[in-house]
């Protein structure tokens, strides 16, 4: 008769882990709970269809849809050239590209306040044309691209990473132009991380608030997103700033859902 020992669940976890696993939980989706509590619910599509409300969402919309579209043409390059050459200096590119990350976002307004406004370094001479930048419509664009930008980059950089060159080198082998090996190799098999980027950098667009009061302002219909109407409103009607921010919370989810969605793989693991 032969012994066994005792069976040995696949990914069993220590009975302690799930004590600051709950907590954690617990903290992220306290807030949550304590804010869909606060909802007014009687007057809650009043209160986000007001016009200021809808303006500032409208705004939000079309503003983050420009500045995912301005980070596709400079953030797919960039990836590029980072996970596909080795020249001198990546490093620090990297570094540097992805240090919105991690700046405060009014360090990061201030900082292209500094370049484009009025008085900066290219604004000031683009005003001698006749380009206004600082506390436009464009400046929160391009506020919300210089944040958003790096969650494309570091999506696309580990998807191609993590694809490697195998195909690519066959396609070149065959004849395929550089151009061809792009559009037709490489891209179709980084597109999940392309999409995951591409949806990351509208939700953090979407987001946007320190660096966009700082170098585009809170004019209705210019500049005031809808962030930043959920921090007037803060004031003034809290009531209508809770159901803006319950807004915003859905809208993440959607984004975090289509994101994080399980591979077939694992949804039959």
């Amino acid at each position: 008769m032969s012994r066994r020992g005792p069976r040995v669940e696949a990914g069993r976890l220590p009975w302690w882990a799930w004590l600051p696993a709950l907590a954690g939980a617990t903290f992220v989706l306290l807030p949550l709970v304590a804010m869909l509590a606060q909802v007014d619910r009687s007057r809650f599509v009043e209160l986000v269809t007001s016009e200021s409300s809808l303006a500032a969402l409208g705004l939000s919309l079309r503003t983050a849809l420009a500045s995912t579209a301005l980070c596709l043409v400079l953030g797919v390059p960039l990836a590029l050239v980072l996970a596909r050459t080795r020249l001198p200096g990546l490093g620090v590119l990297r570094a540097l590209v992805l240090l919105p990350l991690v700046l405060p976002p009014v360090v990061s307004g201030l900082a292209l306040l500094l370049t484009f406004g009025r008085r900066g370094l290219l604004g000031q001479h683009l005003e001698l044309i006749g380009i206004r930048v600082g506390f436009t419509s464009t400046a929160v664009v391009l506020a919300q691209a210089f944040v958003a930008l790096p969650f494309l980059v570091v999506s696309l950089e580990g998807a191609l990473r993590s694809a490697g060159q195998r195909y690519e080198t066959v396609a070149a082998t065959l004849g395929a132009s550089p151009t061809t090996v792009l559009r037709r190799v490489t891209l179709p098999l980084v597109l999940p991380g392309l999409l995951s980027g591409t949806v990351l950098c509208f939700a953090r667009s979407l987001g946007e608030f320190g660096a966009t009061l700082t170098f585009a302002g809170s004019l209705q219909g210019v500049t005031r997103t809808l962030p930043l109407e959920v921090y007037l409103q803060r004031e003034t009607d809290p009531a209508a700033a809770v159901a803006l921010s319950l807004v915003l919370v859905v809208v993440a989810g959607v984004v975090v859902g289509l994101v994080h969605r399980p591979s077939a793989r694992e949804r039959v693991a």
